[in-house]
């Protein structure tokens, strides 16, 4: 059994980026855009509206502020006020997911942040302080996504939060297990056939092929389908039907 993630509500006012309402009908969890690297207060109640009808889980996807890079741009800031722009954006988002008549079920970094803290301990500190703050205002501990050996899934699992693994099956991948950085050549796969194969492979073996043909282990209980990606929409439906060809089962994530 495996989880289908993918970015969605990346837009700002008359902009839109993501094909929302097509991959909601194909993914188990939404990650929603809440307003720092992409978003807006009225495309994220839609994202939630929508994903409440269909039984969509509904995650938080936040960044650093960042607007302008889209959320990419390596930023310096201190972890309190990390914290507490996390913690912002939490907030927003679980607002419009219960006024939608659901809640929001896990966190997930965007972007840089997400690549930052997979090595940065004290980056990761500052999205686990945030999640913190949530149980202690809600009263239940939200599950985060993250790249499996992450110093955020260390951090968390610390704090005794949840936490999921993931994969990418659109991305390159290091020998050593991370992401090769967008900045390098081949680092976001375009091959449809190869993204399809990726997933199937990473979900059923547990296993990808890096940038230098060496197989690495790939313990992922959701795969990321990115939304912003010519085609998202078409892709996640041929991804999420080889997988169930293959014996694969989707699900949301327990």
């Amino acid at each position: 059994m495996i989880d289908l993630n993918a970015d969605l509500g990346e837009g700002f006012g008359r902009w839109t980026l993501t094909e929302d309402e097509a991959l909601l009908g194909v993914v188990t969890s939404a990650n929603v855009a809440c307003g720092f690297h992409a978003g807006d207060p009225s495309t994220m109640r839609r994202v939630c509206e929508s994903a409440a009808r269909r039984g969509v889980r509904i995650g938080a996807q936040v960044s650093y502020r960042d607007l302008a890079g889209f959320g990419r741009r390596a930023m310096d800031v201190p972890r309190s006020e990390l914290a507490d722009e996390i913690s912002y954006q939490l907030g927003a988002l679980d607002l419009f997911a219960r006024a939608a008549g659901a809640e929001v079920g896990y966190l997930k970094p965007h972007g840089a942040l997400y690549n930052r803290v997979v090595h940065d301990e004290q980056q990761a500190g500052a999205v686990v302080d945030a999640l913190l703050a949530f149980r202690r205002a809600a009263g239940r501990g939200l599950p985060v996504l993250g790249l499996p050996g992450s110093a955020l899934l260390a951090a968390a699992e610390a704090a005794g939060l949840p936490v999921v693994a993931e994969a990418f099956a659109d991305r390159a991948y290091t020998p050593g297990g991370t992401l090769l950085p967008r900045t390098e050549p081949g680092a976001v796969l375009h091959d449809q056939d190869q993204v399809v194969a990726r997933a199937v492979r990473m979900a059923g073996d547990g296993e990808v092929v890096a940038v230098d043909g060496s197989v690495i282990p790939v313990r992922a209980r959701s795969l990321c389908l990115h939304g912003d990606t010519p085609g998202a929409a078409a892709l996640a439906v041929r991804v999420r039907e080889a997988l169930l060809a293959a014996g694969v089962g989707v699900g949301a994530f327990v």
